[in-house]
């Protein structure tokens, strides 16, 4: 952070896109009042208020309002935004108020907001990104000093004798004061003859500092947010959608006539793939523009209406080649079978693994593989449309804002400029809401309902059954080991369905400190629609890289939090090392533990692109107990983190924690079943979730690896992908018995 932007590039941010004394153009007013916002940045702007670029504005009661382009998932980036803003500005906290940025401005406007971050600017994620926080603290700065020069005008005298504090302005000389309201007319049409500095890290008061709760805390408590689930409008009605139960599977027929006088039907329609109007668009699609399935929906008044006629009306479908997968046992076996020979693409190969393990003292290998597996989130897919010939509205919760307005155009073929996005609030998304398919498919039935909103929901059946799911993954490692028993080299085979992620493998840093490595991949033909869920490929691949780490561990007779320490004082990067010292410390490692207890640890690095001083290092250690009966109890955890440098602890410590129990669902409980081609599972009777009393009693996070490397890197993903590996090794601790697959309740752990 103590490298600034450019002059160039500041003036991008703050003086090109810079409308002096502009009445602020908000949400409300783009969608013409027709929205349901959260109620958080649902309010009028106040009148007045002055824009002083289109990331920021100020009204005369003080109010900040601050453009933010990601939406808040749970993961707190509004609030992230808001911070920025405040250690620049000078404003009160109180008076900060988040509203989302347009993308109907960012469209009309030349990418007024997507042109920081690019195909992620309007992601859910990447909060602390360098072009994000550097472009608020920018915007911030500016303002700031654009109010001390107005009001040094007003009182005539120096601007460096003017400060800004808590949204008041003060002469150093006089005591005379004015607040920030009272002077953003004159301030907003100042032309700075050079762009501010932002102040260098040592001079922050609040980032660092600070450490505020999610600035949409209130809307929370006291029910006025209002997720996708929630949005009522004028004359709105509801669909129930029901799509193809075999992934790729086509609608042959559908019976309009059997439901069509059921109470409250108004209509019934289909939806087929690529039925949008052809249009010339070239937007940022980043995570690929996804075809709607087939499906049928049912209109009605009220969607219990809608679902209960949808339940009865006669469908038939054509399963096409999916329904070849008959089992998941069947599944599993083309993975496993997959790895057993060398892979059609090379992803790395570095020095020559065959002498390596000529050379090698001993030899390791495992397969090992992760199940498809539901984002599971608690709100329902769901999204409302209204279509009229002449423009196009959608409410919607979705992890990519501006991804699913550039669908929404895409589908309707109404030209951008005459289509209206709301983001509401996000009821869990876990990577199932980046895609849009969902945002699709609203516009795909309303546009066949004109005139009236229609809000469509998903069934909890139909949203599990449709979904964009952790691939099925399987992994052949083998390890050469040198005289000193640590690994010399990998040679890893990967296996999954189209989609799948092997970078994260390919990418670690064990990877970058070996001599001989080579990385293979394989694609199986499977039909099952994948995507991102949580730490997408880095999941799976952090269960396979520290499992066999351990097992190479026991091969050497090392300890395995010593084995770690040895191969990664190798890798230039100082936080792995400082990550495991850290945990090793404070988790009690090596002290004795009665019988049927055990400690493991796993490592790994989210983002890291296999660069050192890159991404987020997390190290945990979990602390177990297993009943000879085979009865798991998960006693303490312990989590040592290096993002390079932090802004807000607090945060840092929920999204550990947050994260920590995902990835414990996901290694314990998550598994999807298919049968004919089709998934079993549709709801959480059969689809278990971690339980209150199932969590562990401590989650402890730790400080004391951050390596101060000059980042700001993301937290809520990282967590997921070691707790998993670290309780499979504790497990083993514990019992003797090696885990080599997820999840970890279908497999016998008694040992007595």
């Amino acid at each position: 952070m103590n490298e600034v932007a450019g002059l160039d590039r500041r003036r991008f941010v703050v003086s090109s896109l810079a409308a002096g004394g502009m009445m602020v153009m908000g949400l409300r007013n783009a969608a013409q009042g027709a929205e349901a916002q959260p109620a958080l940045w649902d309010k009028p702007d106040p009148a007045g208020s002055s824009e002083f670029t289109p990331w920021l504005a100020i009204a005369p009661d003080d109010t900040v309002i601050v453009r933010v382009t990601t939406p808040d998932i749970g993961n707190g980036v509004v609030t992230g935004a808001a911070s920025f803003v405040m250690e620049e500005l000078g404003t009160s906290w109180d008076k900060i108020r988040p509203e989302y940025a347009s993308c109907n401005r960012d469209y009309r406007e030349g990418r007024v907001y997507s042109q920081v971050a690019g195909s992620t600017s309007y992601f859910s994620g990447r909060s602390t990104g360098p072009d994000r926080m550097k472009t608020y603290l920018q915007v911030a700065a500016s303002a700031r000093e654009r109010l001390k020069t107005a009001a040094a005008e007003q009182w005539g005298v120096k601007v460096a004798d003017v400060e800004a504090k808590d949204s008041v302005l003060t002469h150093k000389l006089t005591g005379r004061t004015l607040r920030f309201g009272q002077v953003v007319g004159r301030a907003a049409k100042v032309k700075l003859t050079v762009e501010p500095t932002p102040k260098d890290r040592s001079q922050w008061t609040f980032l660092g500092k600070a450490n505020p709760g999610k600035i949409q805390l209130p809307e929370l408590v006291n029910g006025a947010a209002i997720f996708g689930i929630d949005v009522r409008l004028p004359n709105m009605v509801y669909a129930a959608l029901r799509q193809s139960p075999v992934h790729g599977g086509t609608l042959k027929s559908y019976n309009a006539d059997a439901v069509k006088k059921m109470p409250g039907v108004l209509a019934v329609v289909a939806v087929r793939p690529k039925e949008n109007v052809p249009t010339d668009l070239k937007p940022p699609f980043p995570f690929g523009v996804s075809a709607n399935p087939h499906g049928v929906a049912v209109i009605a008044e009220h969607y219990w209406q809608a679902r209960t006629a949808l339940d009865a009306l006669p469908i038939e479908w054509d399963d096409g080649p999916g329904a070849q997968w008959k089992t998941t046992e069947q599944m599993n076996e083309a993975v496993i079978e997959a790895v057993q020979k060398q892979g059609e693409k090379v992803e790395k190969s570095v020095g020559d693994v065959e002498a390596g393990f000529r050379a090698a003292h001993k030899t390791v290998e495992a397969t090992y593989l992760t199940p498809y597996c539901e984002q599971s989130p608690l709100e329902p897919l769901n999204g409302t449309a209204l279509v009229t010939k002449d423009r196009v509205d959608l409410w919607h919760p979705s992890q990519h804002s501006l991804m699913a307005y550039m669908v929404a155009a895409d589908e309707s073929g109404m030209a951008p400029e005459n289509v209206y996005f709301h983001q509401t609030y996000v009821g869990g998304g876990f990577g199932r809401r980046i895609f849009s398919d969902d945002a699709r498919a609203v516009v795909a039935i309303a546009k066949q309902f004109p005139g009236r909103p229609v809000h469509v929901i998903w069934s909890r059946e139909e949203a599990m059954r449709q979904g964009r799911y952790r691939a099925l993954v399987a992994a052949k490692l083998k390890v050469g080991l040198g005289p000193d028993g640590l690994p010399t080299t990998l040679l890893a085979r990967e296996a999954g369905g189209p989609g799948f992620s092997v970078n994260a493998l390919a990418d670690t840093a064990l990877t970058g400190v070996l001599p001989h490595v080579q990385v293979e991949s394989q694609v199986v033909p499977f039909h099952i629609k994948t995507g991102p869920y949580r730490g997408p490929g880095y999941n799976s691949n952090s269960f396979f890289v520290e499992s066999m780490t351990d097992e190479c561990a026991l091969a050497a007779g090392i300890d395995p939090m010593e084995y770690r320490l040895r191969i990664y004082e190798k890798w230039p990067d100082i936080g792995w090392v400082k990550c495991l010292k850290e945990v090793k410390e404070k988790s009690g490692w090596g002290q004795p533990l009665p019988k049927g207890q055990g400690r493991g640890v796993a490592i790994a690095n989210w983002g890291m692109h296999g660069k050192p001083d890159a991404g987020t290092t997390v190290a945990t250690v979990a602390k177990v107990e297993v009943s000879e009966d085979g009865k798991l109890k998960i006693l303490q955890v312990d989590v040592a983190f290096d993002t390079g440098r932090i802004c807000n602890a607090e945060a840092i410590r929920v999204e550990l924690q947050g994260g920590t129990l995902f990835g414990l669902n996901m290694s314990l409980n998550e598994g999807l079943t298919v049968k004919n081609g089709q998934i079993v599972e549709g709801n959480f009777d059969v689809y278990p979730l971690l339980r209150m009393a199932d969590a562990p009693r401590i989650i402890n996070v730790h400080f004391g690896g951050l390596s101060d490397n000059p980042r700001y890197n993301e937290i809520g993903e990282p967590p997921a992908g070691t707790i998993g590996p670290a309780i499979a090794n504790a497990i083993f601790q514990a019992t003797g018995k090696r885990l080599r697959s997820t999840p970890f309740r279908r497999q016998d752990l008694a040992w007595g």
